[in-house]
C-alpha cells in the first residue's frame, strides 16, 4: 500500500496521549481510534470512520435511553422521547466533538483540509460517533458510556420545560401570531451514505421566512428545521442544550 495522502494531521502512529486522555479510555488497540478519525478523503489511508460511525450511533441511543429511562422514572414516552431527539441528532455530537478537540485530530485529504472539513457539522457528528463506535469495540459498553455521560451529562439534566417538542410549540406559537395554517415540512436535500443519511428539511409558516434543520432522519430533522425557527424568531433561547 503506498503512503496516504493527507494533511498532516494526526497519523497512524502519532501521539494519542492527548486525546485518549479526553476520551478517558487507553486504547488496546489504537488503530481502532486511528479508523474513527480517518474520513474518505484521504487517499490510500485504509478504512475510514463509516463503519465506526454506524455502530457507535446505536451505541449513543442505547446509552441515551437507558440513561433517561433511569434518570426520568415518571416521565412518558411523550416527554422521553424529545430528550432523547435532542441529545442524539448530529448538531449535538458536533457540540461534542469541538468540546473534545476532535477536529484537530482527524485525518483529512487535502481538498477537505482546504475546505474547512475541521468545522463542518457533518464531519464532526459523524467522528464523535466513529469515536463512540471505537470505544465500544475496543472497551466495550463501559468504556463508550464513560465519554458518554462525560460530555453528554449537563444535557441529559437539562430543564424539561426547554425540551417541550419543537414542532408542537412552532405549531402552538404560529396559531398564536394569528397563522390559521399548520407549518409545512418538505425534505429538500438528502446526503450521504444509505447506512447514515443525512436529511435536510425546510419548514414554512404563513408570513415567516423559512427555516432548515438537519438530522438523521426526517423526524429528527424536521424537529431541528422548526426550533432553528423558534430560536430564530426568539421563541426559544439558543442556549445549547
Amino acid at each position: 500500500m503506498g503512503t496516504p495522502v493527507f494533511d498532516g494531521g494526526m497519523t497512524a502512529r502519532g501521539d494519542l496521549a492527548a486525546l485518549t486522555e479526553r476520551l478517558g479510555h487507553a486504547f488496546s488497540d489504537p488503530e481502532l481510534l486511528v479508523r474513527a478519525l480517518t474520513h474518505a478523503s484521504v487517499q490510500g489511508g485504509g478504512e475510514t470512520y463509516q463503519r465506526l460511525e454506524f455502530l457507535g450511533d446505536r451505541v449513543l441511543g442505547l446509552v441515551v435511553a437507558d440513561a433517561l429511562f433511569r434518570m426520568y422514572p415518571k416521565a412518558d414516552e411523550g416527554e422521553l422521547s424529545p430528550r432523547f431527539t435532542r441529545l442524539v441528532r448530529r448538531e449535538t455530537c458536533a457540540e461534542v466533538a469541538r468540546e473534545a478537540d476532535l477536529g484537530r485530530h482527524i485525518r483529512l485529504g487535502p481538498g477537505e483540509s482546504t475546505s474547512g472539513g475541521r468545522t463542518k457539522d457533518a464531519i464532526l457528528a459523524d467522528v464523535c460517533e466513529a469515536v463512540m463506535g471505537a470505544l465500544y469495540v475496543d472497551g466495550g459498553l463501559e468504556a463508550a458510556r464513560g465519554f458518554i455521560e462525560r460530555y453528554w451529562g449537563d444535557r441529559l439534566a437539562q430543564k424539561v420545560e426547554r425540551l417541550k417538542d419543537a414542532k408542537t410549540a412552532l405549531q402552538e406559537w404560529a396559531h398564536s401570531q394569528g397563522h390559521q395554517r399548520t407549518p409545512a415540512y418538505r425534505e429538500v436535500e438528502r446526503a450521504g451514505p444509505d447506512h447514515a443519511p443525512v436529511f435536510t428539511v425546510e419548514v414554512q409558516v404563513e408570513g415567516v421566512r423559512p427555516a432548515t434543520g438537519q438530522g438523521s432522519s426526517k423526524r429528527i430533522a424536521e424537529q431541528s428545521a422548526a426550533e432553528a425557527m423558534l430560536v430564530r424568531e426568539r421563541v426559544w433561547k439558543g442556549a445549547k442544550p
